[in-house]
């Protein structure tokens, strides 16, 4: 199972639309996985449309009518493998360890908010992802996106993908 991992996205405020690549990349995967701030629900309807399945979660940037048909945090097991999506987890400080506290049941945690790309494994196990932005790098050298592959129960082949500004 291909997945593609997004977050950040603010469209149409830092960008007018995903980059190429990205599409492409919703149009290979079979899960898409948004960890918030779409700004825009017309980038939701176009995820939804285009993708073969989503899984997303509002952010603090997205308003009432996001956020109406978003979770705060979803919870979805894919090929064997438990994932949380949350869009804010805190200060990097300490991370590991309060995620594992909040999320003892799931094996991946996806989330977003900081821009910046984030793969580390806590004590217990949990991975915890955030793919950092396809639009938005702030003080990031690129944008950035991510896939990865479930087989055989187990989360495999995480790359995170860049876009260099221009």
């Amino acid at each position: 199972m291909d997945l593609l991992l997004i977050s950040d996205t603010h469209v149409p405020v830092r960008a007018k639309d995903l980059p190429a690549p990205v599409w492409a990349a919703v149009d290979a995967a079979d899960v898409v996985i948004h960890a918030g701030d779409w700004v825009s629900v017309d980038l939701l309807d176009a995820l939804e449309a285009r993708a073969q399945r989503l899984v997303g979660v509002f952010g603090n940037n997205d308003g009432a009518a996001l956020r109406a048909r978003l979770p705060e945090v979803a919870r979805v097991e894919l090929g064997g493998v438990r994932f949380a999506v949350v869009h804010e987890t805190g200060a990097s400080a300490g991370r590991e360890r309060r995620c594992a506290r909040a999320y003892p049941d799931v094996d991946v945690l996806v989330f977003g908010h900081s821009h910046i790309p984030w793969d580390t494994t806590a004590e217990g196990g949990l991975r915890l992802l955030n793919p950092g932005s396809p639009t938005d790098r702030r003080r990031q050298p690129t944008f950035t996106w991510m896939t990865a592959r479930v087989a055989d129960g187990a989360l495999i082949d995480v790359d995170l993908h860049h876009l260099p500004p221009g």
